[in-house]
């Protein structure tokens, strides 16, 4: 990875507010000490959050097609190797440990699919089309993974929807135009660092503003005097909340303050009374003849100006009926573990709940979860995330159901992103990097319980057999990340004209709206 210095403005783009990082940002206080939050609903408040997957989430044991032609396909590919990943059917009971699967006649152990029992069945609203290369007779029938029975109990309320084999693309491709290279991609397809940025900011890696931040650029109008707290990391400094003119505002859910001038209000520091006052003015000065350091100083002035609004609004009731998540039991080794994603929803729900008092109608929100590299081990590390996914959504659904009396949820829409799927065969105990996944989109605004965008035809080429969505055992994309931010983008009150302006290749397909919420 190449590391570049600081600019001007990037260093601003790190801070946002410094009041709301980490340990590692001094002079910074934290948002989720404070107890508590706002007031009274908001009639016209609305919220986007993007819950990002770092390293690449495999898609294909996420969300699957079990039609007997592409199910007999995936299993015969991923059902091989010293550690096979294919999952069991559908009405499959879980194998006891240590006992024989009547389907593969393995001995089942805590992490193999022989023991999770069969992939759970959804049915989208609107039948699929029967993709070209295959045997399959409609309906198209699919699955979510056995570890996501909250999202499949989403989806059958209406809430949740699946957005299907989405990637990176400058115009749509065929497997021809792929192997000819005789079309414009993505570039440095398969990096991680590349894709995470193409798909939060549109250019690979040194992109300085992403499409969140973008769009906040356009919304911050509406929030007044408040648009510092328009684009919200809980996951510190992304690309995806970096606009032209809005500033991420970073936060932590540690409940620690970065820097404790021995009481709240800084009455004394080191035993002196003017002590407080005197750091204030020296990391407030912004007369010295660096500029850099007087934007750093003009943006700690800020963060400390905030403090007290946030504190504020955060002093209100009705944050305390924002509720904690429940305990997450590792789906693997049965151990309580913290999952660090529905803290960090937690900590967006208060956000949501102080909404009126800060005064923000408008807000973009960016939370993550890491691990999804799965070269290896992917039974052992992929279900617990995936299981965490559920478990901090179905959370966060409830949580926005009752704030303060009133259910916020269709005022909130949350969709997953990764830098890419996986590959459809396995390595012998994983995946590796490839190209376009599956992702999920949550709300009381999303027309739930559908999948939108085409599945793709599953299969590595064989003879007689030869995929049109499969290069490389990667899956073409058949849906844009343009179309589906932009969707999303417009449901937020955007403009058309300014979201062909932030999502310049959307010109390029047919279907700029998706329509799923």
């Amino acid at each position: 990875m190449t590391m570049r210095p600081p600019s001007r403005r990037g260093l601003l783009g790190y801070g946002g507010a410094l009041s709301m990082l980490g340990a590692a940002a001094p002079f910074a206080w934290q948002l989720a000490a404070a107890g508590s939050a706002a007031s009274q609903s908001a009639p016209d408040y609305k919220a986007l959050v993007c819950v990002f997957l770092f390293g690449g989430n495999d898609a294909h044991n996420m969300v699957l097609a079990t039609d007997t032609d592409s199910w007999g396909r995936y299993f015969r590919t991923r059902n091989t190797g010293q550690d096979p990943i294919a999952l069991m059917p559908v009405g499959t009971p879980p194998t006891a440990v240590g006992q024989t699967s009547p389907v593969t006649g393995r001995v089942a152990a805590a992490n193999t699919p022989e023991a999770w029992g069969g992939v759970l069945p959804i049915t989208p609203a609107t039948p699929q089309a029967i993709p070209a290369g295959t045997t399959a007779t409609a309906p198209r029938t699919f699955a979510l993974h056995p570890f996501l029975g909250p999202l499949q109990s989403l989806f059958n309320q209406g809430r949740l929807a699946v957005v299907a084999n989405v990637g990176t693309l400058i115009n749509p491709v065929t497997k021809a135009q792929y192997q000819a290279r005789s079309v414009p991609l993505p570039a440095n397809l398969f990096s991680h660092n590349d894709q995470q940025s193409v798909w939060q900011a549109g250019a690979a890696e040194g992109a300085r503003r992403g499409w969140g931040g973008r769009l906040g650029d356009m919304i911050a109008s509406a929030n007044g005097g408040a648009s510092l707290f328009t684009a919200v990391s809980t996951a510190g400094n992304a690309v995806f909340l970096a606009g032209q003119n809005v500033i991420q505002y970073q936060v932590s859910t540690s409940g620690q303050p970065a820097l404790s001038i021995t009481s709240a209000n800084g009455a004394t520091l080191f035993g002196s009374s003017v002590g407080p006052a005197r750091m204030r003015d020296i990391i407030q000065d912004s007369g010295g003849a660096s500029l850099m350091g007087a934007d750093y100083a003009t943006t700690v002035t800020r963060s400390i100006a905030s403090v007290g609004t946030i504190n504020t609004a955060y002093a209100q009731p009705i944050v305390t009926g924002v509720a904690s998540p429940t305990p997450y039991v590792n789906a693997i080794t049965g151990n309580v573990e913290t999952n660090s994603l529905a803290v960090q929803l937690q900590t967006v729900a208060r956000l949501i709940a102080a909404a009126p008092s800060l005064g923000v109608t408008r807000q973009v929100f960016f939370v993550s979860l890491g691990g999804w590299d799965t070269h290896d081990f992917q039974n052992t590390t992929q279900p617990n995330l995936l299981a965490k996914v559920a478990h901090g959504l179905a959370y966060f659904d409830t949580a926005l159901g009752n704030i303060g009396g009133t259910d916020r949820r269709a005022s909130v829409t949350t969709f997953t992103a990764s830098d890419f799927s996986r590959t459809f065969n396995t390595n012998g105990d994983g995946t590796d990097h490839a190209w376009g996944g599956h992702q999920f989109v949550m709300g009381g605004a999303v027309r739930g319980r559908d999948m939108y965008g085409q599945y793709p035809t599953l299969g590595v080429d064989v003879t007689g057999f030869n995929n049109p969505n499969n290069v490389g055992n990667a899956v073409i994309p058949t849906t844009s990340v343009d179309q589906f931010a932009a969707t999303m983008g417009a449901w937020l009150g955007v403009a058309d004209t300014d979201l062909a302006s932030i999502f310049p290749n959307l010109r390029n397909f047919a279907r700029p709206n998706l329509g799923f919420v």
